[in-house]
């Protein structure tokens, strides 16, 4: 519970240490894991000193424990070795100071530490981290490497050696960090992030040499593992490290073999490129040569026609056609006239013969009543009536006698 206290009354900080040591004695005893990164034993001493690590979080804390707890595991148990203690907290009131009284410890085997990976990469993988359609592929030619590995190390001159052996122009931006221990995960987390802040950085290499499989854990933690997945710049593993691949490999956009290897596979070689440009260039040539000789071969074989050759052959030869339909058309036209003419004096001349005027002019003549009608039968005029007659050249009036 929360202890009663007022600006006018304030609790003394013998006080507040007490009541702190009071809670944490509630306390009961836990597990915990992490790396030994100092560790005192005094000869004589009755008591070992220790301080234990979380790697990932960069926090550590006080252990003591007796030396007969230690002994039973000081052959395998050393600086840098991760372990499991059964300790109880407890805290040193006159200094205000929180540490672990421990009961028991176990060295973390290789195969357990195995074991958790698979279960981390499971869950990992299970989240999509791991997928190949999440994986950025690298430029052509970065214009800024970013390189992680340790200071002075085989892996830093391996990959700076050879991709400037490839590509002399090649620039790197070197970020010197522990690659193992319990001060590499937050370090390298830290640079990798640093350089994935940065706009000209193109691609980000981390390497490391190889090495044993408590050596390589840093690089199957699970914040760097995040941070390189939540990275926007393309990221190459390059942990050397063939026969158990750690989990930065999974997640990274490209995995190297080795840092040599790595610079190859991030940087073109120059003498490469140039042998390709030369390549691409004779064959760009000999395209260019084959389309203008089949250009020239079709234009010769066009200019080789004879309406080309002679262009107004053509012409020539389409006039005399054009004469030749003209005179037959005139022909043909002259044809049909005189037919026409032909056939209407003929016309002419039956309607002549068969006209009412040629009888007239025979001497017929033709009898009309007053009403215009022609007189067929004596029948139909009376005695006395006058009639017209109709001639060849006139008429006349008749009359009719009895």
């Amino acid at each position: 519970m929360a202890a009663n206290s007022t600006p006018e009354s304030p609790l003394p900080v013998g006080e507040v240490s007490r009541l702190i040591g009071g809670w944490i004695d509630r306390l009961g005893a836990v597990w915990v894991e992490g790396q030994i990164t100092q560790l005192s034993r005094r000869p004589g001493a009755g008591v070992v000193f220790l301080t234990l690590r979380d790697p990932s979080y960069d926090i550590s804390v006080s252990v003591t424990c007796y030396r007969q707890v230690f002994d039973a595991v000081a052959d395998v148990v050393g600086e840098g070795a991760r372990v499991v203690v059964h300790a109880k907290p407890e805290w040193y009131a006159p200094r205000g100071q929180l540490s672990l009284r421990a009961a028991e410890i176990k060295p973390v085997g290789v195969g357990e530490l195995l074991a958790r990976l698979e279960q981390l990469k499971k869950a990992l993988a299970r989240e999509g981290l791991f997928a190949a359609e999440r994986k950025r592929p690298l430029p052509f030619l970065p214009r800024l490497i970013g390189l992680v590995c340790g200071r002075a190390s085989a892996a830093e001159r391996d990959v700076l050696e050879n991709a400037r052996h490839r590509w002399p122009a090649v620039r790197f931006e070197v970020r010197n960090v522990p690659v193992q221990g319990v001060h590499a995960v937050p370090q390298v987390v830290r640079a990798v992030k640093e350089l994935d802040a940065r706009d000209d950085v193109d691609v980000i290499v981390v390497a490391r040499g190889g090495g044993s499989v408590e050596d390589l854990l840093p690089f199957s933690d699970e914040q760097l593992v995040r941070a390189v997945a939540a990275c926007r710049t393309p990221v190459v593993s390059a942990i050397g490290h063939e026969p158990d691949s750690p989990l930065l490999d999974l997640v990274a956009d490209l995995r190297a073999s080795t840092p040599t290897d790595a610079a190859k596979k991030v940087v073109p070689d120059v003498g490469e490129e140039y042998e390709r440009v030369r390549l691409l260039r004779d064959r760009a040539r000999r395209c260019v040569a084959a389309f203008v000789d089949r250009e020239e071969r079709g234009l010769a074989h066009a200019l080789a026609r004879p309406s080309i050759q002679d262009p107004h052959r053509m012409i020539e030869e389409r006039a005399e056609q054009v004469t030749a339909l003209l005179d037959r058309g005139r022909r043909s036209l002259r044809h049909h006239l005189d037919r026409a003419d032909s056939e209407l004096t003929h016309t002419h001349a039956r309607v002549v013969a068969l006209s009412p005027a040629a009888t007239l002019k025979r001497g017929y003549a033709v009898l009309q009543r007053a009403d215009g009608h022609a007189v067929r039968d004596p029948g139909e005029v009376e005695p006395g009536e006058t009639l017209r007659a109709r001639v060849s050249e006139g008429d006349f009036s008749v009359r009719v006698d009895a």
